[in-house]
């Protein structure tokens, strides 16, 4: 097992870090139908808090909320791709999905349809929800799968082992193969920018099965040069995942826009995907972990860090901890 650099580090705790935080600077314009013209600072001010669930400044909502059971398998050395591992993490979410704010209404269907459940339910309970409703590509499995990057990025085959990981993960409450094949690439970007301070589209499109490869490169070189508003259907997995890709791209176009301890282009980031308005605090999680993978931890601003906290009643320093735990496990 190769051991990781601090800078490597930095940046894994930066995809985390980064996530929760565009998770809670996005949380209370949720739902919003025009700009915002939000303007961020790095301070505390930036955490006004409401929004439709009355979220306290700086908590995260259902988005993170979902991902640190993710988060705290790896940190225990779990296989995610094994059913007693995936059990683990979906007997957590319904429990929490009992009493929490807020979740996703495919989630909550997919959740509510059993008592208990194993891996095997949830799927058999994803795919039903699919065949009744037509559709099952929501953001929702998208807006979890940062953590995955983290999983075996010094571990053998780690690139494809991370693929079907989140895979595997996406396809507890999410039948589409859009909702798995975002994850996919999105966990594998996350993985290169924290191994390479950079982007590898090309590796992380590389593991999606080859017929449905074209589109999805096309969808991010659209992206790529488009205006993160271009994307109003951001609910949509796909579109939510395109709104990303170009938020990121208009916030440091070049590789040097986006250097490590710099919050600059992470600002930018959050604002572009805060002021495109729609699901601003699931977009906001999602390319938060990419831009927070690609300064580190170590840009982000201790008045945000502060504030930062949710369900299940833990905050940056846990956050933090579960990830460098996630880091020296063996697997």
């Amino acid at each position: 097992m190769t051991e990781l650099s601090l800078e490597q580090r930095d940046r894994a705790a930066g995809a985390i870090l980064g996530a929760a935080l565009g998770d809670a600077l996005g949380a209370p314009y949720e739902f919003s139908t025009s700009s915002p013209g939000v303007t961020l600072h790095g301070t505390a001010d930036d955490f006004p808090g409401g929004g439709a669930h009355r979220w306290r400044p700086g908590e995260w909502t259902d988005d993170t909320s979902m991902a640190v059971p993710v988060l705290e398998a790896i940190s225990d050395g779990d296989e995610l791709t094994s059913d007693k591992t995936l059990d683990r993490i979906g007997v957590v979410w319904w429990a929490w999905a009992k009493d929490a704010k807020d979740v996703g209404v495919q989630t909550r269907r997919v959740l509510s349809e059993m008592a208990r459940p194993s891996a095997v339910d949830l799927r058999i309970s994803a795919y039903n929800v699919h065949r009744e409703t037509g559709r099952s590509a929501g953001n929702g499995a998208l807006m979890r799968t940062p953590p995955v990057a983290l999983a075996y990025l010094a571990a053998p085959k780690g690139a494809a082992r991370t693929a079907a990981a989140a895979r595997a993960i996406s396809c507890l409450t999410h039948y589409d193969s859009d909702a798995g094949d975002a994850c996919v690439v999105w966990s594998l970007a996350v993985r290169s920018a924290i191994l390479d301070g950079a982007v590898d589209w090309t590796a992380a499109l590389a593991a999606l099965p080859e017929a449905r490869r074209p589109r999805w490169q096309q969808l991010v070189q659209e992206a790529g040069s488009a205006q993160p508003d271009a994307f109003p259907n951001n609910g949509w997995v796909v579109h939510a995942f395109q709104e990303a890709v170009s938020a990121l791209a208009s916030a440091g176009p070049t590789r040097s826009s986006w250097a490590q301890g710099m919050l600059t282009p992470y600002l930018a980031t959050i604002e572009a995907v805060i002021n495109a308005a729609g699901d601003t605090d699931t977009v906001a999680t999602i390319a938060g972990s990419l831009a927070g993978a690609l300064v580190g931890a170590s840009a982000l601003p201790e008045a945000w860090l502060d504030l930062l906290h949710g369900w299940p009643g833990i905050g940056a320093s846990e956050l933090e901890s579960l990830t460098h735990a996630a880091l020296v496990v063996t697997r």
